[in-house]
């Protein structure tokens, strides 16, 4: 499907992007890391969320909307309001972006430290190979 098409087209640019910023040093690059851990992560979830036609072709997920809830918040959290389906290790999906979602601001608009970029790495990593598996078990695979 063309919509899919773009999504891994999206993916391969953020990963390529990724890798140029290790390449470079992170410390040197973080707003491209911010920005691209951010941006692919939802790629990948929205692709794999088309594959298993959880969510129509033409809709999008935004970053914004993985703002972390307070604890004892009243108000349901904005991705429950905006995302109301369920799919596969929702949870633990939602856990990696909230944390990505944190980190992202910081990266791109903030001062951050370089433990900091090399954890939002490590996260990103972690749910990348997740999106994988399960887009794997889908029926459809990444490249990098």
């Amino acid at each position: 499907m063309a919509g899919q098409k773009v999504h891994f087209n999206k993916i391969k640019e953020h990963l390529q992007e990724l890798k140029d910023a290790k390449t470079l040093g992170i410390e040197n690059r973080p707003a491209t890391i911010g920005f691209h851990t951010s941006a692919c992560s939802i790629d990948l979830l929205e692709l794999y969320l088309h594959k298993v036609n959880l969510l129509e072709i033409g809709a999008q997920i935004k970053h914004d909307w993985f703002k972390r809830p307070k604890p004892g918040q009243k108000i349901i959290p904005l991705v429950e309001r905006k995302l109301k389906i369920n799919f596969l290790n929702k949870e633990k999906i939602l856990e990696f972006l909230y944390y990505l979602e944190e980190k992202r601001n910081k990266l791109i608009y903030g001062s951050s430290t370089k433990i900091e970029i090399e954890q939002t790495i490590n996260i990103f990593e972690e749910y990348k190979k997740l999106l994988k598996e399960m887009l794997k078990e889908a029926g459809e695979e990444i490249e990098e």
